[in-house]
C-alpha cells in the first residue's frame, strides 16, 4: 500500500513507537525520530497544557535542526495521541496547539475523530485512528481518517482480544489505505511479519518502554526485563476498560490475581478517580515482554531492529550497520 508522503524517505524501519501514558516524553520522541522510527506521545503526558506547547516547540525545533545538520540522515515524523473521551476537557485546547505547531500526524483514541480530521487536514497533517474491532475501523474511515491502527491481542495498554492475523486481514478486505498493526511486536522479525500480513507499519509500545530515554521508572524497566508473558494480566479493574498490566505491580498495589482475571467491577485505584495515579502505580506491558532482556538506548535498539528486520527480509546488512 502507498506510504504517506510525510513518511516516505524518512525512516529506517516501517515502525511507529506507540504513545504511552506517563512513559513517552520529548527525549523518547526525539531519539526515536532521529533513529528513523516515528515517535509519538499522548498530549496528556504534558501537564498542564502550557507544557504541551513547550514540548511541541522543543520536538519540532530539535528535529528541524537535525534535518538541517544531517540532510542525508533518516529523520522520521513525530505524532501526538489525542484522547477524545468526554472526560478529557483539554481536547479543544490541545487540538489548537496541534494546529499551531502543525504536528505531522495525530493519533485519535476513544472517540469520534471527525473534528480532529477537519482541523488537522486544514494544515496538511494526517490523522490515524486506533481501533480494536473492524466496525470501529469502518466508523473511523467514514470520518475521513488517513490511517487505521489495529490494536490486536497481546498489545500493552488498552488492547483488543482479536488475533492480529484475523484483525489485520479482516480490515484489509475493505480498507486499502494506511494500516498499522500493534500487538506484541518487539523485534525486527515482528515488523516484517506485520508487513507480510498487510500492514504498512508496525506499532511498537512495550519494547520502547524499556529504553534509556523513556520516562518510565527504573523499577518499571527492570520489571519488563524480568516478567514472562505469564505475568501479563488483562483486566478492567484499573481504568474501567480492559488493558494489559504486569502482575508484580498489581500485586504490590494490593490486588488479588483471581479477582483481576474475573474482571468483576472496578479496582480500588480506579475508584480513587485518579487515572494518572492508577497508571503511575500499576505498570502496563504487552506480550512483547517475552523477548525483552535488557534496557538499551533508542539508537542501540533501532540498530538491532534494523538488523533483525533485514535478516527477516533476507536482505544484506545495511552499509551503516556494516561499518559498526
Amino acid at each position: 500500500m502507498p506510504v504517506p508522503n510525510a513518511f516516505a524517505g524518512t525512516m529506517r524501519l516501517p515502525a511507529i513507537a506507540a504513545p504511552m501514558f506517563l512513559v513517552s516524553g520529548p527525549e523518547l520522541v526525539i531519539a526515536t525520530c532521529k533513529a528513523g522510527v516515528a515517535g509519538t506521545f499522548p498530549s496528556l503526558n504534558a501537564r498542564p497544557a502550557s507544557q504541551f506547547d513547550d514540548w511541541l516547540a522543543r520536538i519540532g525545533g530539535e528535529l528541524a535542526a537535525h534535518r538541517e545538520a544531517s540532510p542525508g540522515a533518516p529523520c522520521a515524523p513525530y505524532g501526538v495521541n489525542l484522547i477524545l473521551h468526554a472526560s478529557n476537557a483539554r481536547v479543544p485546547e490541545d487540538l489548537a496547539l496541534i494546529a499551531k505547531h502543525r504536528v505531522p500526524f495525530v493519533i485519535t483514541s476513544l472517540g469520534h475523530p471527525g473534528e480532529v480530521v477537519k482541523v488537522v487536514h486544514e494544515y496538511g497533517g494526517l490523522v490515524f485512528s486506533d481501533i480494536i474491532h473492524a466496525h470501529h475501523a469502518k466508523k473511523a474511515i467514514a470520518a475521513g481518517v488517513d490511517g487505521i491502527i489495529a490494536v490486536a491481542a497481546g498489545a500493552g495498554g488498552h488492547a483488543g482480544t482479536q488475533s492480529p492475523f484475523s484483525l489485520i486481514r479482516e480490515i484489509r478486505e475493505f480498507w486499502d489505505g494506511t494500516l498499522i498493526l500493534g500487538g506484541a511486536i518487539s523485534d525486527g522479525a515482528g515488523i516484517r511479519a506485520a508487513e507480510i500480513l498487510g500492514a504498512d507499519f508496525a506499532y511498537m509500545g512495550t519494547r520502547f518502554i524499556a529504553t534509556r530515554e523513556s520516562m518510565a521508572q527504573d523499577e518499571y524497566k527492570r520489571m519488563l526485563v524480568d516478567c514472562p508473558v505469564s505475568d501479563i494480566v488483562y483486566t478492567d479493574r484499573i481504568s474501567g476498560t480492559n488493558a494489559n498490566f504486569m502482575w508484580p505491580s498489581l500485586e504490590k498495589a494490593g490486588f488479588e490475581r483471581a479477582a483481576l482475571q474475573a474482571g468483576s467491577g472496578k479496582g480500588k485505584l480506579h475508584d480513587l478517580g485518579d487515572e494518572a495515579r492508577a497508571w503511575r502505580d500499576v505498570w502496563s506491558a504487552g506480550h512483547g515482554v517475552a523477548t525483552i532482556h535488557e534496557v538499551p538506548s533508542v539508537g542501540e535498539l533501532v540498530d538491532r531492529l534494523e538488523a533483525e528486520y533485514r535478516a527477516a527480509c533476507a536482505l544484506p546488512p545495511s552499509p551503516a550497520l556494516a561499518q559498526r
